[in-house]
């Protein structure tokens, strides 16, 4: 069966680097490709402006993907995490959160958070082969074309967390 990643080849020294307000339009962009109902450009805005880990991925001089975490309290969230449609299953998405998960662990957190839909079965194998494990279910979390749809609360102890190979 063929994948986006099929179309794609990245190069093995795409660059991870710190989000901008520069960046902000093309991160829309794969956004808007992304999600039926997308974060706003003032969203972003605001996670740049209260200071959240926000990292983008680069090749080429395109942008690839993102990621955007809030640390305190001894808890690391991710809050988005994404990668073009047509560069996933590339491994891009793997090292961009392990990049995040291993900035949490630097940072002194003890566990990291995120919610995926139970329909995003490509990211939730992806947390999954990382080490996270589910501990709960929020009920009606997402907006979804026919209603709302339930998000899986999944954690990882970061203590535990070994950047894959």
């Amino acid at each position: 069966m063929a994948t986006a990643a099929d179309n794609f080849t990245p190069k093995r020294d795409f660059t991870l680097r710190t989000m901008t307000e520069a960046d902000i339009a093309a991160v829309i962009r794969i956004e808007r490709e992304s999600y039926a109902f997308p974060w706003t450009e003032g969203i972003f805005r605001d996670c740049l402006r209260v200071g959240y880990f926000c990292r983008v991925v680069e090749a080429g001089g395109e942008t690839l993907g993102y990621a955007v975490m809030s640390c305190g309290a001894g808890e690391a969230h991710i809050l988005n995490l994404c990668v073009r449609p047509d560069a996933r299953c590339a491994g891009i998405g793997r090292r961009l959160i392990s990049q995040v998960l291993n900035h949490a662990r630097a940072a002194g957190m003890d566990d990291a958070f995120l919610e995926v839909r139970p329909s995003n079965t490509i990211a939730a194998h992806l947390y999954q082969s990382l080490g996270f494990a589910q501990v709960g279910t929020r009920r009606g979390y997402y907006q979804a074309a026919d209603g709302r749809e339930d998000a899986l609360v999944l954690r990882l102890p970061l203590r535990d967390f070994q950047m894959p190979g």
